[in-house]
């Protein structure tokens, strides 16, 4: 699994010129499910993106988490997070999770996250979204295998 996350001041995601999902202050986090993903690193994901904490105390010091300022979420399922320039100049995708089982993890993070945070939008999995943003920073952080 990987985490994209962006802190932002706002973003929105729009799908044939209709906002679809929209937020204020919090994280924009695109995810992408890998071939052997599941449950259980979907929670462990899950669990380290609510209990980052990236956002300014009163001292300007990161030590808030998206619960501390009561922050938003919006969701965004990015299948190219998984894309291999390894070789070539044309991406390869093949550590990408099947479409069935990563839009069931996307689902899945989202009804997780719903129980916790009281404001929780998402995009509509695997369909050609527009994202806009104002980065708050811009602070970004890539949650993957190799961070875990």
């Amino acid at each position: 699994m990987r985490l994209f996350i962006q802190r932002v001041l706002q973003a929105e995601v729009t799908v044939d010129g209709e906002t679809i999902g929209k937020i204020g202050k919090g994280l924009l986090v695109f995810v992408g499910a890998g071939k052997d993903d599941n449950k259980e690193i979907a929670d462990k994901y899950l669990k380290k993106l609510l209990g980052l904490r990236i956002f300014e105390d009163e001292a300007g010091k990161t030590n808030f988490s998206l619960k501390d300022v009561s922050g938003e979420l919006l969701f965004v399922s990015q299948f190219t997070l998984y894309a291999n320039c390894k070789k070539g100049n044309r991406p390869s995708f093949i550590e990408a999770g099947e479409p069935k089982m990563a839009e069931e993890l996307y689902e899945y993070m989202i009804r997780e996250a719903q129980k916790s945070v009281s404001v929780v939008e998402h995009g509509s999995f695997g369909a050609d979204m527009k994202v806009s943003l104002i980065n708050d920073g811009p602070f970004t952080i890539l949650l993957d295998e190799h961070i875990l």
